[in-house]
């Protein structure tokens, strides 16, 4: 389905080929994002995610470097031309994120906070708007519409399961809403299988199928050495499972 292409460097999300978004849960030091950027990069992946800010359930968990981690993304942006993806959670850094993130992400649990769409929709950069974990399709679009009420039309929504009965994956994956947001909105829609299943390995197969059912990317996260992440590590695949993602997106 024909949605709007926004354009983040060279690469089109909304275009005719899925993009792959992929990097770690969290950028955890200088030396390791960089050795991830550089198998990212040599994946054919087209733009590096990490998080800088972790918001986590346990106050006990790392809770990211926060802009000590940009600057490391930053680093990394410039050694390998990855365009970056990282979490924005307080208004008070919007501005140093405008000035220096390609796409700045809304959160799951900030889909609800209004104020920050708002004042994210008065910028003119591409939003990675995170749909809720409990969230309808209505209220998503609703939320969307905070951002493009205030002049930002470069939305691009991201489906990461929302929590139903099930527990025996992570979140339940709801592909149903590619083709949905794609007719409702026109604009275009990228799926996260890390955290919509939880499982290291159910990420390939459903990403497959997210492809199959017309989605505009997928977000990974991938690591080179996923049992060591510190956070999210279940979720996280191997740099060769990103390698076979990759091509899938290119058949």
């Amino acid at each position: 389905m024909k949605v709007k292409e926004i354009i983040i460097d060279s690469h089109s999300i909304g275009g005719s080929i899925p993009i792959v978004i992929a990097g770690p849960c969290s950028v955890e030091s200088h030396e390791s994002i960089l050795e991830i950027a550089k198998a990212v990069k040599e994946s054919g992946a087209h733009m590096l995610r990490g998080g800088i800010f972790k918001p986590r359930t346990n106050p006990h968990d790392f809770q990211g470097l926060g802009l000590e981690g940009l600057e490391f993304l930053l680093e990394a942006k410039r050694q390998y031309q990855l365009p970056i993806v990282t979490e924005l959670m307080d208004e008070k850094h919007l501005a140093r994120f405008v000035e220096a993130v390609d796409v700045i992400q809304i959160g799951s649990r900030n889909m609800y906070n209004y104020s920050l769409l708002k004042a994210v929709g008065e910028t003119k950069k591409p939003i990675l708007l995170k749909r809720g974990f409990s969230a309808t399709v209505k209220e998503w679009i609703l939320a969307a519409e905070h951002i493009l009420k205030g002049g930002n039309d470069n939305v691009i929504f991201c489906e990461r399961g929302i929590r139903t009965f099930e527990t025996y994956t992570r979140n339940t994956l709801d592909l149903t809403v590619v083709p949905i947001i794609q007719k409702e909105t026109g604009l275009p829609i990228i799926v996260d299988p890390s955290h919509g299943t939880g499982k290291r390995d159910l990420v390939e197969i459903m990403s497959k199928a997210a492809i199959a059912c017309g989605t505009n990317g997928l977000l990974i996260e991938a690591h080179t050495t996923p049992d060591l992440s510190i956070s999210d590590k279940d979720q996280t695949v191997e740099i060769e499972t990103l390698n076979r993602i990759v091509r899938m997106t290119q058949i």
